[in-house]
C-alpha cells in the first residue's frame, strides 16, 4: 500500500492454486472472539515465532482456557512488540510456572516506564532530643516475675 508516494505496508502476495499467504497478526481481532481459532485457523497454522514464544504456547495450550490467555499475551504484544513479548516468556519459562497472567505482567514490566517514587521526608527537621534505650519498659510490659 502506497500513500502519498511513501510505502505504509507491505504484503506478500501469493497467486499459486494451492498455497495461501496470511500474515497471522492481521488476523488478531479474529481470535479475539474465537481463541479456538488459534489451533485450527489457517493463518496460524505454521506461525513462525520464536522458541520461547512457542513453549509458552504448548504450556498454555494444555491449560484450560489456555488458547484464551495466549491471545491475550498476542494482543499485548502486537502494542508492545514482539522482542518483549519474547523476553517475558523467557523470563517466565525460567520462573518455571507458566501462566497467562504472568507472562502478561511480565510484559508490562518491561514496557511500562518506571515512575519515579516521592519521598515525602521532611530535610528541614531536626531531632532535638537524640532517644535513649530504656529496657525497663519492656521489663515492665512482661511483668515482674520475668526479669531476670
Amino acid at each position: 500500500m502506497v500513500a502519498k508516494g511513501e510505502i505504509i505496508a507491505e504484503h506478500p502476495s501469493c497467486f499459486s492454486r494451492d498455497k495461501i499467504t496470511c500474515n497471522p497478526w492481521h488476523y488478531l481481532s479474529v481470535l479475539e472472539k474465537k481463541p479456538g481459532a488459534l489451533r485450527h485457523g489457517i493463518p496460524f497454522q505454521n506461525w513462525d515465532l520464536p522458541e520461547p514464544i512457542q513453549q509458552v504456547r504448548k504450556q498454555l495450550s494444555k491449560q484450560e482456557k489456555g488458547d484464551r490467555a495466549f491471545v491475550d499475551c498476542l494482543l499485548l504484544a502486537k502494542e508492545v512488540g514482539l522482542d518483549a513479548f519474547e523476553t517475558a516468556c523467557e523470563l517466565t519459562l525460567d520462573i518455571g510456572v507458566v501462566t497467562g497472567s504472568i507472562v502478561l505482567n511480565e510484559m508490562r514490566r518491561l514496557t511500562e516506564p518506571t515512575q519515579a517514587k516521592e519521598l515525602n521526608a521532611c530535610h528541614h527537621l531536626k531531632l532535638k532530643d537524640e532517644p535513649k534505650a530504656d529496657f525497663q519498659r519492656y521489663a515492665h510490659l512482661l511483668g515482674a516475675h520475668n526479669v531476670h
